[in-house]
């Protein structure tokens, strides 16, 4: 019995999380709270009380006027909040000249080129992409969710 309702409590907040991550945009934009937040009493352990109540406090977060439910409305809110966020953390990162712009320049990809890209997709090194090294290249995207590295997939075909 203890088990199934631990069990119950631990889906009520993976669901609340794959809500938030849904409004939010993308999965796991919203990281998973810490072991130390979760454990509120400090024991050491997560109580299926302590699950509960961090599932009902992300409830409430997104529950802006209270009545028990989470309308369109908010989930649009949540998601545009967010977004702003997102967009706060990027800009800060990212804007070297401080000037509260982003710059071409400042956008550019650290650490990899056209070139870099071009010598991963370009597999016959004939200097240009194919139709067939694109779609080989979107495929590979689509395989890991637009996320990582392509060439780190394995073929099974």
């Amino acid at each position: 019995m203890k088990s199934t309702v631990l069990m119950t409590a631990i889906v009520a907040g993976l669901t609340l999380t794959a809500m938030d991550a849904s409004a939010a945009g993308r999965g796991g934009d919203r990281a998973m709270p810490d072991f130390a937040t979760l454990d509120t009493d400090g024991s050491g352990t997560l109580s299926v009380a302590e699950l509960e109540a961090a599932a009902a406090g992300r409830f409430a977060a997104m529950d802006t006027n209270g009545d028990g439910g989470i309308s369109a409305e908010e989930l649009a809110a949540n998601r545009e909040g967010r977004a702003a966020k997102r967009a706060e953390r990027m800009l800060s990162r990212l804007d070297a000249n401080e000037d509260g712009l982003l710059q071409a320049d400042e956008m550019k990809p650290r650490g990899a080129s056209v070139e870099r890209m071009m010598s991963r997709v370009d597999t016959n090194e004939d200097g240009e992409i194919s139709p067939e090294e694109f779609e080989k290249m979107s495929d590979k995207r689509g395989k890991r969710g637009g996320k990582g590295r392509g060439d780190r997939q394995k073929d099974n075909g």
